[in-house]
């Protein structure tokens, strides 16, 4: 296996569970966290198998509300 190229780290004060960064995701790691719910009220998006990242960094590009950031590792 593959180890992680990179780290996503999520706001989740600015998440608004629209799911755009699920869709997106080439490895399908990132799902919507339907145990837990924001102080606005929405759920947020989590990371289910971070060491599956490729660090495309799609999930950042797409998410409206800027509460995605992905840091790659140097090789």
């Amino acid at each position: 296996m593959a180890a992680a190229r990179g780290t996503v780290y999520f706001e989740e004060d600015y998440c608004k569970g629209c799911s755009l960064c699920t869709d997106v995701c080439t490895a399908k790691i990132i799902t919507l966290d339907m145990e837990r719910v924001t102080s606005k009220g929405y759920h947020p998006a989590i990371i289910i198998d971070e060491s599956k990242c490729n660090a495309c960094a799609n999930c950042a590009v797409m998410c409206p509300d800027s509460a995605i950031r992905v840091e790659r590792f140097d090789k």
